[in-house]
């Protein structure tokens, strides 16, 4: 498994990586996957990091170079950010299983995204494609205010990705999908398997699936 971490800076005033009062609850979600939270709970009594994160993966690999192209001049930041991507492929080149955590998921591929800082929180389509050519690849996607509502936004990216494909919506608090690319039958039978056992979280697959 290889891991594609979208590293970005700390941004105070949203609070995104501090949401852990839910550790606080093990009678409520610690028996959904103990290891898991056990070592949640141990990591956010110190600092956290990356690193601390991979026991729980074993045998992972890790793609964690930053993302941040602040400051990167405009002019260079679509060079710097295609050099960025092709280091997270090499990185993860002999992984069968990626997952890609951007902060804020998908985009589509107009270029004058690229000259923004703020693109490194965002993943091209082109990216997501490349990631799963010729292997499963797990998208996260934080869901938009995009027109027809968030059904429509999750079809639209499972039409747009030109490949076979699952979609894990997670609705308990802000809204999350986890495109789930050129899945095997056996990873679709454990999706279906993990929906099922998340379901009282509001976990589901998209429409049926």
């Amino acid at each position: 498994m290889g891991v594609a971490w979208y590293r970005y800076p700390d941004e105070s005033h949203n609070g995104d990586g501090r949401h852990i009062t839910y550790l606080d609850q093990p009678h409520r979600y610690e028996h959904l996957d103990p290891a898991l939270f056990r070592h949640l709970r141990n990591i956010t009594k110190d600092a956290r990091s990356i690193n601390s994160l991979l026991p729980v993966l074993e045998g992972a690999i890790s793609s964690d170079e930053s993302v941040d192209s602040g400051m990167i001049s405009a002019r260079e930041r679509r060079n710097w950010r295609t050099a960025w991507f092709r280091h997270v492929m090499e990185s993860l080149s002999h992984c069968d299983l990626v997952f890609a955590d951007p902060d804020n998921g998908i985009i589509d591929d107009a270029d004058w995204r690229r000259g923004r800082k703020e693109f490194g929180k965002q993943m091209p389509l082109a990216e997501a494609q490349e990631l799963a050519k010729g292997r499963c690849a797990v998208i996260y996607h934080h869901n938009t205010r995009r027109r027809g509502g968030h059904d429509a936004e999750v079809d639209h990216w499972l039409g747009e990705v030109g490949m076979p494909g699952l979609a894990v919506r997670a609705t308990a608090f802000s809204p999350r999908t986890f495109f789930v690319l050129n899945p095997s039958e056996e990873i679709e039978t454990r999706i279906r398997e993990f929906c099922q056992h998340w379901a009282g979280l509001k976990v589901r697959l998209h429409g049926g699936q």
